[in-house]
């Protein structure tokens, strides 16, 4: 068999897997722990567009200074996020503390 030959198939091969196979992104939803009622909805649907579109969402709380003393906010915020889009999503890692940032991942149902 021709060399070139073999190549090209080859080529063609990746091309159609490549082509078949679906990349999906993680996008961020920064909070908080203070965060009024409207820019908590109008962030929350930010989170359910990217859901629709197949992307993953990590919802982030930041605290600064004396707000790490009241973590229990931000548990109850993230709690919130996941119950609002409990329709469309469901929640692939829980509350965790890393520093001064509690993060939550959401992926599609």
């Amino acid at each position: 068999m021709d060399f070139g030959k073999h190549k090209y198939k080859q080529s063609k091969k990746e091309k159609l897997t490549k082509k078949k196979q679906h990349v999906v992104s993680i996008k961020e939803i920064r909070l908080r722990p203070k965060i009024e009622e409207h820019d908590l909805s109008f962030k929350i649907d930010h989170a359910r567009k990217f859901l629709e579109k197949g992307n993953k969402v990590k919802a982030t709380v930041l605290f600064r200074g004396r707000e790490l003393a009241h973590k229990e906010f931000a548990h109850r915020l993230l709690e919130r996020v996941a119950t609002d889009l409990d329709d469309i999503a469901k929640i692939e890692r829980g509350a965790t503390m890393e520093g001064r940032i509690m993060t939550m991942m959401l992926t599609k149902r």
